[in-house]
């Protein structure tokens, strides 16, 4: 078990607090000393260049999933040289009419060197194991779909 912290902090740099005129921005301090600044989404009337929390939930998710291909090709002894993914997180009415991320597909692309390169079977079975044993694919109510490109 582990406990994971991090200290969001808001603080109005606006004259007025209604909604259309509240800033949105705010930080994520987390342990070690990083810090992100992050807002709500533009269509949020959040700013653009800040990483609103859907984009950070997706980035967890692919980030979790990731992790866990590295760990498990590392067990097998296969070499990684880069894995990219375009991760995509679809913002929707759930079965309940409520907005949420009902859809996360992530498309990881890896690059294998070494004498040992996995079929294409042995990949997927990378990636079923990788889905299976996230923590935060386990955390979560969101339908992850692996689509492997590559």
């Amino acid at each position: 078990m582990s406990e994971h912290k991090v200290t969001t902090t808001w603080v109005r740099t606006t004259p007025g607090f209604g909604y259309e005129e509240y800033n949105r921005e705010h930080v994520w301090h987390f342990e070690g000393g990083t810090e992100v600044t992050g807002s709500a989404a533009p269509d949020f009337l959040g700013k653009a260049e800040c990483v609103d929390p859907e984009q950070a939930f997706v980035a967890s998710l692919s980030s979790c999933h990731m992790l866990f291909v590295l760990a498990i090709a590392a067990k097998k002894r296969l070499t990684v040289d880069r894995y990219t993914d375009d991760a995509v997180g679809i913002l929707e009415k759930n079965e309940d009419g409520k907005m949420a991320v009902t859809r996360v597909v992530l498309r990881p692309k890896i690059t294998f060197s070494g004498e040992k390169i996995p079929s294409a079977d042995d990949v997927a079975g990378i990636h079923d194991k990788a889905h299976a044993g996230c923590f935060i694919a386990n955390s979560v109510k969101t339908t992850v779909t692996v689509e492997p490109m590559g």
